[in-house]
């Protein structure tokens, strides 16, 4: 499969930067030599029909997966393949199903989120010092201060499984944004909501943009990332094939049949061994008998039907001789 990359302007120091990342599951490869870059500032689209590999190349990003080939840096280091090294370096992400805590406050899911930025270890826990006290003030601080920027400020108290659908998903953001990310991934973030959540979500995403934190966003809603994305790759059968602006993506065959499916073989040929059929006819001799015309199938089929006949009367003559 041909790849191409069409021409973007960029906005600033690359965040990410992802260089030849294969990832195989014994003889299947998921993601197949994928490059991608984004850039501070921006927010980048990456789409693609189910099973195109995008979740997969998330996790190798964060380190979920260790990329069998390739490397992922993020602000010119080399991640580390461990998650929770990812976070600390400045990468958050999301996933396709919400991951909660269902049985944890809202205020307290936001919290989890900031243990990567907190320094007290068990022993400060144990003690409640008050440098404890003066992290964990500042910590719930923080929190807040994140749930009334996703609007979740009055609900800090509520069990998070009783938040709605579309709820649930602005706290796992807020509980993403919690560990002060410079680049956030969000996996299909608008999945499952209705037209006035997406279009809350849409202006959520352009509001954490615009706090200086990169993103990068899987999602099929190709309205929400058109809107969103300062441009888009689009991942298939593991492979980029294009990147680029909201026109050339929109505009690439590759992608159109990717989504749509390619032309049956043979349905464009049909019409033309119809007419062909039709000219030899056409074309044959006018003083042809008119047997010649019939079709050789019904041809056959008719003999039999004869001979049979023809059987049948000679058994009954020769029945009636002997009578």
């Amino acid at each position: 499969m041909t790849t191409s990359t069409a021409p973007v302007t960029t906005t600033g120091d690359p965040v990410l930067e992802a260089t030849g990342v294969i990832m195989r599951f014994g003889g299947l490869t998921a993601v197949n030599n994928v490059d991608l870059t984004v850039n501070s500032g921006e927010i980048v689209g990456l789409i693609g029909p189910n099973g195109a590999g995008k979740t997969t190349f998330f996790n190798c990003l964060t380190g979920l997966y260790v990329p069998t080939e390739g490397t992922v840096k993020y602000k010119g280091t080399v991640l580390p393949p461990k998650p929770h090294l990812v976070t600390q370096a400045g990468i958050a992400r999301t996933f396709q199903n919400i991951r909660l805590f269902a049985n944890m406050t809202v205020l307290e899911n936001v919290l989890v989120g900031r243990h990567s930025r907190t320094k007290e270890g068990l022993l400060s826990a144990v003690l409640r010092g008050p440098k404890y006290k003066r992290a964990e003030a500042e910590s719930r601080e923080k929190a807040m201060g994140l749930l009334e920027f996703a609007g979740l400020a009055d609900k800090a108290d509520h069990l998070a499984r009783n938040l709605p659908y579309g709820e649930q998903r602005k706290l796992e953001i807020a509980r993403a944004l919690a560990s002060e990310p410079g680049l956030l991934l969000l996996d299909e973030p608008t999945a499952g909501m209705n037209p006035q959540e997406t279009r809350a979500a849409e202006e959520l995403v352009f509001a954490i943009r615009d706090r200086g934190i990169a993103i990068l966003v899987i999602e099929h809603d190709m309205r929400f990332i058109f809107n969103l994305c300062d441009r888009t790759a689009v991942l298939v059968q593991g492979q980029k094939i294009v990147e680029g602006d909201r026109e050339t993506v929109q505009s690439d065959e590759r992608v159109i049949t990717a989504y749509l499916g390619a032309p049956l073989e043979g349905t464009a040929e049909a019409p033309a061994a119809a007419d062909a059929d039709a000219d030899a006819i056409a074309d044959a001799p006018a003083d042809l008998p008119a047997e010649a015309a019939a079709d050789p199938v019904e041809e056959a089929d008719a003999e039999p039907a004869a001979e049979a006949s023809t059987a049948s009367a000679t058994s009954t003559t020769g029945t009636e001789d002997e009578k």
